[in-house]
This record gives structure tokens, sequence and C-alpha cells, in this order.
């Protein structure tokens, strides 16, 4: 099994002369709300570090307390948006959200497989709004074409368990080894596991290979019923992962980004709540005092969009 730091063939510390942000390919769906998908992905790899090459996979049709429907793009477009963009663009890490279709995440699998010098981020998206029969279909393509090329596999504790052990008959709960070797079977050197552990007052990520547990996040939870917190989480880590960070230190780092965004959570509609991905971006009060009075003194001043990044 490789170590974590040979998760990424190349880092930009191969071009140390390039500043420019690395660049993510993010297969996902549209969702209006901007609490997730293609949105959630722009907003929090820009926010460390990325770019977002967005390949758009479906169409969520939904407000903040119901999903209606699902509007499928042909898998025909979804390979010519993405290899149109991989022709002219070299592209630093891939992260595939929810592929759409079975016939999508095909498509995916060929792609990647074309370009297997970079690596594959896979969220376990929840599906559960699906169709049953759809979710099956889906699940297993996603099992047998997508998993075999992945690096890391990023996923909530209970959508990881039904999906990677469906005929797990313990009474005791499967352990994150035992999630980690169900992925391991089909090729995952590398799980981060989230809401492992959920108390009232905190939440664990865990960092699991089949032989250990490489790391336990723990932070705060939260109470409010929040939309978009998985996508804004494996958006940031493929981004943290393709600027150099260790596997360990940029799952910590995603998970500091992820909790602060909830902190400064807002709820916009009637239903669940969204992150603040930009929460950085915020001008405090004694910022701006400092801003005013630096003007003052120089005709430039600090630039109105100064930031606390």
């Amino acid at each position: 099994m490789s170590s974590s730091s040979e998760i990424l063939s190349h880092t930009p510390e191969d071009d140390e002369d390039d500043d420019s942000p690395v660049l993510l390919m993010s297969f996902n769906a549209a969702d209006p709300t901007g609490a997730g998908g293609l949105a959630a992905d722009l907003v929090a790899s820009s926010s460390c570090g990325g770019f977002v090459l967005p390949i758009t996979t479906g169409i969520l049709v939904r407000d903040s307390t119901t999903l209606f429907d699902y509007v499928e793009i042909d898998s025909d477009a979804v390979e010519e948006q993405a290899r149109s963009v991989l022709q002219d663009m070299e592209v630093d890490v891939i992260k595939v959200g929810f592929g759409g279709s079975p016939e999508s995440l095909a498509v995916v699998a060929e792609i990647t497989a074309d370009y297997e010098e970079i690596p594959v981020i896979t969220q376990a998206t929840p599906i559960s709004w699906w169709e049953s029969d759809k979710i099956e279909s889906y699940l297993d393509a996603l099992t047998e074409l997508i998993l075999p090329q992945t690096s890391v596999l990023v996923g909530n504790y209970d959508t990881l368990w039904r999906w990677l052990l469906p005929d797990w008959s313990s009474d005791k709960r499967p352990s994150p080894r035992d999630i980690a070797a169900g992925a391991a079977e089909h090729g995952v050197p590398y799980v981060v596991i989230t809401s492992a552990n959920t108390t009232l007052e905190t939440t664990d990520t865990v960092v699991a290979a089949p032989e250990a547990v490489l790391a336990t996040i723990t932070l705060d939870r939260y109470e409010a019923n929040f939309m978009g917190a998985g996508d804004t989480f494996s958006a940031a880590l493929a981004t943290l992962l393709a600027t150099g960070d260790e596997l360990v230190d940029a799952v910590r780092e995603a998970s500091i980004y992820v909790n602060r965004s909830l902190m400064a959570g807002f709820a916009p509609g009637m239903g669940a709540a969204m992150p603040d991905r930009m929460f950085w971006a915020q001008v405090a009060e004694d910022d701006e005092q400092e801003r005013v009075e630096s003007a003052d003194e120089d005709l430039l001043g600090t630039p109105p969009n100064a930031t606390r990044h």
C-alpha cells in the first residue's frame, strides 16, 4: 500500500515558480440552492487555493426543504464537457461527487483511466431521495467502475456502512477499519469517514486504512440541520491534497474549514441552513476601522475587498 504522501503523483512543489491555483475537475450535479453540488465545490475549493472545472452531471430541482425532481444529463454531454477541458488544461485532481447516472459513471471511469496520473477523490453522496432501483444500479456502477480508480473515498459513516458492508450482521457497529477493509476490497487505499462518532457536543472525522486508523479529528457539533457539508468537505480535501498537503493534514484542515463554515452558517430559506464557505472574507469591524485610518495616511489605502483570509 502506498503511503499517504504518495496519493498525488504531482504536487505544486514540482513547479516552484508557479503560484497559480491548483485545478480541480469536479463531476457533480447543479444545485439551485447553492448548498451542495457544483456550487459548493466552486466556493470551497476556491477558499482553499483551487480553481474548479465544473462538469455538470445532472440538475437537481430543489429548495431548502425538499428535492422535487432530478434532470439527468446525457452521458455523451458529460464526456464532451470533461474531455474538451482535459485536452486544454493540466488538471491536478479529480473529484467525483454525484455522477448523475450509471452511464455517466462509465464515462467518468473511462476518462480517469485515460488520465491515470490524476488522483481521484470520490465522495459517497447521499441519494436516498432516488428510486430504489436507480440507487441500486448507480451504486453498482460506482463500486465496479469508480472505486478501483479512487485514491481516497470520502463519506458519512452511515452512508459508507450501508453501501460497503451490506451483509454486516454483527450487533456491534463496524469500526472505521472495517469500513476501510470494505473499500479496500474494491481497490480503495484510504477512506475518510465523517460523523464516525457523533455525540451531542462533538463529531469525529476518521482517516482509516484496513491496517490502521491514521487519525481522528474531533470538532464541535452544531445542532442545526445543514445542507452541503459533505460537498464542502470533499472539495476542500481534494484541493488541499492537490496543493501538496499530506492526507492527515489535509483532512484536519478541511475539517476545520467546514467547522468554521458551519459556525458562520445561515438559513436563507424556510428549511435547512447553509454553510458560509466565505466566512474568511468578511471584514471585521476592527479591520474596517484600521482600513479607514490607514486610508488617511495612504492615498490608495487598503482595497475595499480586503479580507481576513
